[in-house]
């Protein structure tokens, strides 16, 4: 999953949002200089990627994708999900999304120097383009796939990964619409397994 995603499953807690934002780019050598519930949100990141990367539901959408991006499907169909999760935050939110957003945004830029420096190089682009909400839009995917292209290491078709996007648009949604349930119960259950510290 992606940002908005993995921000939205951090149960409303400062200290998981951080962490779970922060996670691919925090080592684990790293995670003494974190709060314990900080790591707690890491630690939750990677249970989420597991459990999604494993899931016949996704697996079914990264197959439709791989034939134009390979190794690269499933970043493209974490960002799909995110969008169909922004389009329609009204019902898988607990508040409108341009709210969230902002708490999000706020929380992180007054908490800073917490943050990876990958994160803290990267906060200033996601809150003056508002990611976050503009995954909503086929415009706002559009400059998502635009500027991964470029960081891409290896030769891509990302920038045009909207128009795949559109051609199986009914599709990307019904497993979207299957798969977050079931991606949320999980997290409850990893949630109630894990001690919070």
């Amino acid at each position: 999953m992606n940002f908005l995603a993995h921000l939205t499953l951090s149960n409303d807690d400062d200290d998981i949002l951080i962490g779970n934002l922060i996670a691919d780019s925090a080592r684990s050598v790293e995670f003494s200089g974190f709060k314990a519930q900080v790591v707690y949100g890491i630690r939750l990141h990677h249970r989420i990627d597991e459990y999604t990367d494993q899931h016949e539901i996704v697996d079914a959408s990264k197959e439709r994708l791989r034939p134009r991006h390979g190794k690269y499907a499933g970043v493209v169909v974490d960002i799909f999900y995110d969008h169909f999760l922004a389009r329609y935050y009204h019902r898988y939110g607990d508040r409108p999304l341009p709210d969230f957003a902002q708490r999000c945004y706020d929380l992180l830029r007054r908490r800073r120097t917490e943050l990876t420096p990958a994160v803290r190089r990267m906060l200033p682009h996601m809150v003056e383009n508002n990611w976050l909400v503009s995954y909503a839009t086929e415009e706002g995917m559009r400059r998502v796939f635009t500027g991964m292209s470029h960081r891409a290491s290896f030769n891509n078709h990302l920038r045009s990964a909207v128009d795949d996007l559109m051609l199986d648009y009914e599709a990307y949604q019904a497993e979207f619409e299957a798969f977050w349930p079931q991606l949320e119960a999980y997290v409850g259950q990893v949630m109630r397994e894990l001690p919070y510290p």
